[in-house]
């Protein structure tokens, strides 16, 4: 019982961050999350395949040591402004809270599950395979962007208030 008992705490622990500039990096995203927790783990989803490949997906998965710091992020974060577009937060186990689902990414999603095996645990030379590329892009990324750019882009990722609906 206790097995499923943690399993439910670490997926309640773990938000869902969409509508990601593509110049906000794994380093950003990190630093705008950590101020509400320890945070165990972060997953920044990146293009493997397709003339889009080595980009940012445009979302991460970040999880948290504790529901509570998950939940506490949720609700700061969710509509905030960042690079002038307003992240969408949710905790990872609400699968589209408004009932709309985006069928192109569903699909992509699909594919990238059904190629790396059971869908939720992926195999091992897909995990590498995905660090290989996140490796490869992070490099790539290091020679396109001049130390300028860096700068300007950073000015970009403070987080502003939340967007009026």
């Amino acid at each position: 019982m206790d097995h499923f008992n943690f399993h439910d705490e670490k997926a309640e622990s773990r938000l869902y961050v969409g509508n990601l500039d593509l110049r906000i990096t794994e380093a950003a995203l990190i630093k705008m999350f950590s101020p509400f927790g320890k945070i165990v783990s972060e997953d920044y989803l990146w293009h493997t395949c397709g003339p889009k490949r080595g980009e940012p997906r445009g979302y991460a998965f970040i999880q948290f040591s504790s529901k509570e710091e998950a939940i506490r992020a949720k609700e700061e974060m969710h509509g905030r402004m960042a690079c002038g577009r307003p992240l969408v937060v949710r905790l990872a186990s609400e699968k589209y809270p408004d009932g709309a689902v985006n069928h192109s990414k569903t699909s992509e999603g699909s594919r990238s599950l059904l190629s790396g095996g059971s869908g939720r645990q992926t195999s091992r030379s897909a995990k590498i395979a995905a660090i290989k590329n996140k490796l490869k892009a992070i490099d790539e990324e290091g020679h396109r962007t001049s130390k300028k750019q860096k700068q300007s882009d950073e000015h970009c990722i403070s987080v502003g208030k939340p967007h009026q609906r």
